[in-house]
């Protein structure tokens, strides 16, 4: 009989490529994950995980049973949504990981719809960046990620994650007040090719969005300061130390100093957020009212 508790440690293994920090991320010792993993190759009588310098990675049995694996652990969530549900009346906290500029958009809105008609349920809210939050959810510390999409990010078809869309919106060029475009209505980010830059740090999923923009516009951004505080990325640009592609809602109610905003002529970044959860668990009577609330607060909300 295989024991579900360590098909959990299998995938924390594939997730995060090495033991310790599979191990870490569930709260674990690296010795007591490799135990774990020892007892599951006895139960299944397969090697499953190779180990080098440089980290751990399935064998092909391994790949098998995690395949399996995604199916068993998502029947799980559902199981605990239906016993949860049949226990009666949802009363509970469900934790919730996001990007700033989601909390403000989003995730506020939603929790106050939540306190009108769902008063017995808690959120805790964890401020995570658009890429930090989804790991969190697979490790079990959170239950809804509200992230946006970013190259290697989860697709909508992972069998680990359940995802609802929640806005889309485009990214606007900002630009110092005196720019010699500044007096245009729309901005050819082909234009900007010679400007200095001014974006998030790599890693930050709009880094990647900035990047892919502006190779769609025929050129590599020249990135010379970095921020991944919006703010700041507004107020280098109102020095003059070059543009900036931002997303319309984390200019909403800043102080838009010494700049010029506009919207990008032809293809642009956009970013797409949506809500997840452990596939399986989109159902539990916890969260799905955190879910529709999250919806609802969206409504609206993409733009052009």
């Amino acid at each position: 009989m295989i024991d579900p508790r360590r098909l959990r440690i299998l995938r924390a293994v594939a997730d995060h490529r090495t033991v310790t920090a599979a191990a870490s991320a569930l709260y674990l010792t690296p010795s007591a994950v490799s135990q774990q993993l020892n007892a599951l190759e006895q139960e299944t009588g397969h090697s499953l995980v190779m180990r080098s310098g440089k980290g751990a990675r399935l064998t092909a049995a391994g790949e098998i049973l995690l395949n399996h694996t995604h199916a068993v652990l998502a029947q799980l969530e559902r199981a605990e949504a239906e016993l949860a549900a049949y226990a009666g009346g949802a009363a509970g906290e469900v934790t919730m990981a996001a990007f700033a500029t989601g909390i403000a958009e989003v995730v506020a809105p939603a929790l106050g719809l939540l306190s009108s008609g769902h008063g017995d349920i808690r959120v805790r809210v964890r401020d995570a960046e658009g890429d930090e939050s989804l790991p969190l959810v697979l490790d079990g510390e959170a239950d809804i990620a509200v992230a946006v999409e970013y190259r290697g990010a989860p697709g909508a078809d992972d069998p680990r994650l359940w995802r609802v869309p929640l806005y889309a919106e485009p990214f606007d060029a900002v630009l110092h007040a005196v720019h010699p475009l500044a007096l245009e209505q729309r901005i050819a980010l082909a234009d900007l090719s010679e400007d200095d830059w001014i974006g998030p740090y790599p890693g930050n999923p709009c880094h990647d969005m900035v990047l892919l923009a502006c190779e769609l516009a025929g050129f590599p951004p020249r990135l010379l300061h970095s921020s991944d505080d919006f703010r700041a990325v507004v107020a280098l640009a109102g020095a003059g130390a070059g543009v900036a592609l931002v997303p319309r809602s984390a200019l909403r109610g800043m102080e838009l100093k010494d700049v010029v905003v506009r919207p990008v002529s032809g293809p642009s970044a956009r970013r797409r957020v949506f809500a997840a959860v452990r596939r399986g668990a989109e159902s539990h009577p916890l969260i799905r009212p955190v879910l529709e609330a999250l919806v609802a607060s969206a409504a609206g909300l993409s733009a052009d």
